[in-house]
């Protein structure tokens, strides 16, 4: 599964941008006021060569376009748009052109800490009013600014709507790249998911505000594993007017997946963004348009549905066709024309009356890829000639080898004939196409992998190609679960050149198609997997469209993958973000499996074992079930939130279809498989650790220590002290490391009193034969133990050590998901000593108190303790609560861990 994300998509097939003159980027000096508040953030304008040279004055007179960068991303991220953005009003000799200006965000971990996004918010907000201010007094000053937004820059964009204090005529366009609009992808901290929460129920709440704001989401495809495309679908509105969002695979001119931060350089969608934004201005205020019809239909022209066309907002209904080109009548059903050297225009007409009775569509293809338009609609009857005609090129779709059109004659009644242009082609060669066909012949169906098939269901059709056009319906394609690879082999009667067929796999409740160019004859392979789900209220199915060669046959069938694979394969690809709270969940079922065992028999049993024996699915999942199938009922919906209790996060992933059937079973089980690997490592480290302390260092008698002394209480006191006025992750990580040499004390501690006792031979002085030595007698304690002779101490130091490896093992996930606002503290040190806010300060602190003590327990308290029972029964109701609550919430996991150990803790003094 992991493989398949991080490696099976896709080679890049983007262009690398390039800078013709020296990127410069000129320091824009802001308030003090706003620099003090601010001191790590700067702003900056973008410059090349001359251009640079000229505005280093900051007298501007382009239209402001501001780059936000994502999580750990760069101002300098600018250049791309900025460099071509410069050619391109160099090729307009600056009727108009863009000034490009980035922000610098130190480069902040936001994705993983959301501490600071408000922060950055409230600053992207001064530099708005600060660049606004650049144009005061200028001929056509802007009242607004786009912004491109990159990765976590989109959303802090989108949160600009959010203060209080903002204007939202400040910006009229919002471009974001790879920006996972609907959840963080690591929910590490409150901070970060209340962000997104407050964000996106402002956009849902003021829909009717934001109608002057045309937003353009582009996600990367699948060759972004970090932002997967269906986060970066912007919530679904019922304002459909101002908001578009689209996969870089489905751009037209780019057609190529992008990875997260190949996004911002990949030069044809860098181009068509570009394009996109010089056919926004306004030729009378010499800005961005600030009609929101035209922002729509730039964007969908050039991120949608491309035509071959320069933009036009108004089209003109009927052209002249004028010239002196010879007119051809074309009577057949299918008609195709090579053009090479042709001095001689011509217009080819198809009377459509003979057609209509036997024929729905019409279908034509162009491989001449220019801009002119080249298919009308004639309104003559009574001759084959037309002077007045309706340009159907607006109705053309751009492909990678060729412009096509297809049209169903009953939506035009009033045609009497289609007319195609041949220009005179001279150094040129091109061919074209039409014909005639009745939808259901070119129509076939392909049933696909269902649930409970198992892989076991496979397809095969065959088409025998005498047209240009095929669409095979995937039949049953609409989850996000279903996975699988189409074939398809085409095979020609002669060996003649062809121009090579086009594979269109078209999604039509999403922008998301994919395109593949292939040779003829040849194996083509197309990975069918989807983004998002289809919606409840869509019916229509996903295509293959062929665009075929005459005279082939194309053999199409899909994988027999089986069934298991293909779902690990989109759990990856969904869940792998919540595989720490299912890990997590396994070691504290553990845990409390060691503690009833310590209770029933007196003995500790061994991680591993008791990981099989008590972490099963089955004590979980059922609840968690159940609980999903209630709240689909109004009464158990009002007393859940009577209860005040947070919504199940099941539910939620399954109002946001990212939830299918088994995925909470095998997460669960990936999450015991690698609960025991971590077991098993470490275990293995202990024994190293030790080999290497016995080597070096001669340990003391093995002895009990008292739970809290003065000297534990003054290290717990500058701990404690140290996560109020530094950061709390840090102090989490100095006690982890203080814990780490517990187990290593005891494990050694015991095989030095084993040895003493007689258990093992006399050692050499030779340090090398010593290890060995002492590893042989590490591996035969546990045996030792049995015997009657062997002491009580080392069987209760034992006890102890699977103790705290189990404690140890449970306190490296805290770690692990603390050490995010740990990296942010240590990179902003210089601007503050104190992480503010800080998402585990109060956590760090309980956690210091319980390890402090936990440090100089033993086993043998616990045994006799009165809470025993409950501490022992208490970690199967967290580890369901953990599944509940803590799947799209992963800073919930220390909560549940913590209070775990803190009923340990009161066994030590109970």
């Amino acid at each position: 599964g992991v493989r398949d994300v991080l490696f099976l998509y896709e080679e890049n097939r983007c262009s690398m941008t390039y800078m013709y003159e020296y990127p410069e980027y000129l320091k824009i000096k802001l308030p003090k006021k706003t620099a003090r508040r601010y001191p790590a953030y700067e702003l900056y304008l973008y410059g090349e060569g001359n251009y640079a040279e000229e505005n280093k004055n900051l007298i501007l007179t382009g239209i402001p376009v501001l780059f936000l960068p994502g999580n750990a991303g760069s101002y300098k991220q600018v250049r791309s748009l900025g460099s071509i953005a410069l050619r391109k009003a160099e090729d307009v000799d600056f009727k108009y052109h863009f000034n490009f200006f980035s922000v610098n965000f130190n480069e902040e971990l936001v994705a993983l800490y959301g501490g600071s996004l408000q922060r950055q918010t409230k600053f992207v907000h001064e530099c708005i009013k600060v660049i606004l201010k650049l144009y005061r007094d200028r001929e056509f000053a802007p009242s607004s600014v786009a912004i491109v937004g990159h990765s976590m820059g989109g959303l802090v964009a989108r949160a600009l709507l959010t203060l209080k204090n903002f204007k939202p005529e400040l910006i009229n366009l919002l471009i974001t790249q790879a920006t996972p609009h609907v959840a963080p992808v690591m929910p590490l901290d409150r901070y970060l998911t209340d962000f997104y929460t407050a964000v996106n129920n402002h956009w849902i709440l003021k829909a009717q505000d934001l109608r002057n704001l045309t937003t353009l989401s582009v996600a990367g495809g699948f060759r972004d594993y970090q932002v997967r495309s269906g986060l970066a679908f912007l919530p679904r509105l019922s304002q459909h007017d101002s908001a578009l969002s689209v996969v870089s695979s489905a751009v037209p001119r780019a057609w190529a997946s992008t990875d997260h931060l190949s996004i911002v350089w990949c030069k044809e969608l860098i181009l068509a963004t570009v394009r996109a934004f010089f056919d926004l201005i306004d030729e009378n205020t010499r800005q961005i348009t600030e009609d929101p019809k035209k922002r729509m239909s730039v964007l969908n022209h050039h991120f949608v549905r491309h035509p071959a066309k320069m933009f036009e907002e108004n089209p003109e209904a009927f052209t002249e066709l004028t010239g002196a080109f010879m007119w051809i009548t074309v009577k057949a059903s299918k008609w195709t024309y090579s053009v090479y050297n042709d001095s001689d225009g011509k217009y080819f007409a198809f009377p459509l009356a003979s057609h209509r009775k036997s024929y729905s569509h019409v279908y034509c293809e162009n491989s001449m890829l220019d801009t002119s338009s080249w298919i009308y609609g004639c309104m003559n009857t009574n001759s084959s000639m037309c002077l007045e005609a309706a340009d159907l090129s607006w109705r053309a779709e751009l492909l990678p080898t060729t412009k096509v059109v297809m049209l169903k004659l009953q939506d035009y009644p009033s045609l009497s004939h289609i007319v195609i242009q041949v220009p005179p082609a001279v150094g040129n060669k091109y061919t074209l196409g039409c014909e005639f066909f009745q939808e259901d012949s070119r129509t076939v169906q392909l049933p696909v992998t269902r649930l409970f098939s198992f892989g076991l269901s496979s397809s095969k059709i065959l088409l025998n190609s005498t047209g240009l056009l095929y669409n095979v319906q995937l039949q049953h394609f609409n989850q996000i679960y279903q996975a699988f690879k189409i074939y398809l082999n085409s095979h020609c009667q002669s060996l003649k050149e062809r121009k090579p067929s086009v594979y269109r796999l078209h999604i039509p409740w999403s922008h998301e198609d994919s395109i593949i160019v292939a040779k003829v004859p040849s194996l083509a392979e197309i990975s069918a997997k989807l983004h998002i789900a289809q919606p409840h209220n869509d019916s229509s199915l996903p295509e293959l469209n062929i665009y075929s060669s005459p005279d082939c046959q194309y053999e199409v069938s899909n994988t027999k993958w089986s069934y298991p694979f293909i779902l690990v394969f989109q759990i990856v690809r969904f869940h792998a973000g919540a595989f720490p709270v299912y890990i997590v969940s396994n070691i504290l079922l553990t845990y409390g499996g060691q503690l009833s065992t310590l209770r029933s028999t007196g003995q500790c049993s061994d991680f591993s074992l008791e990981l099989v024996r008590t972490a099963k699915p089955y004590k979980v999942e059922p609840l968690i079930s159940i609980v999903v199938f209630l709240q689909g009922f109004y009464w158990f919906r009002e007393i859940w939130e009577s209860l005040s209790l947070p919504e199940v996060d099941a539910a939620v992933l399954s109002s946001q279809d990212a939830w299918f059937p088994l995925v909470s079973l095998i997460l669960f089980l990936f999450g015991t498989g690698i609960a025991y690997w971590s077991g098993v490592f470490f275990s293995t480290s202990l024994r190293l650790f030790s080999s290497l302390w016995l080597t070096l260092i001669r340990p003391t008698v093995l002895q009990k220590d008292k739970l809290i002394t003065p000297r534990r209480l003054c290290g717990m006191l500058s701990l404690a002290l140290l996560s109020w006025t530094t950061c709390g992750a840090f102090a989490v990580l100095i006690i982890y490391l203080q814990y780490l040499f517990k187990p290593v004390h005891i494990f050694v501690t015991s095989v030095f009193h084993f040895q003493d006792s007689g258990h093992s031979k006399e050692t050499s002085q030779n340090s090398s034969t010593h290890t060995v030595k002492a590893q042989s007698s590490m591996d035969s304690i546990p045996d030792a133990i049995q015997s009657p002779s062997n002491s009580t101490t080392i069987a209760e130091a034992v006890n102890s050590l699977k103790m705290h490896i189990t404690i140890l093992n449970l306190f490296t996930w805290i770690v692990l998901l603390s050490l995010p606002s740990l990296i942010y503290w240590l990179k902003n040190l210089r601007y503050n000593v104190r992480l503010d806010p800080d998402p585990y300060r109060f956590t760090a602190i309980i956690l210091v108190c319980i390890l402090e003590i936990l440090m100089n327990s033993s086993a043998s308290e616990v045994k006799s303790s009165k809470l025993l029972k409950t501490a022992a029964k208490v970690p199967l109701p967290l580890s369901v609560a953990m599944l509940a609550f803590g799947r799209m919430h992963l800073y919930r996991v220390p909560h549940f861990v913590t209070f775990s150990l803190l009923l340990h803790v009161l066994c030590c003094i109970v």
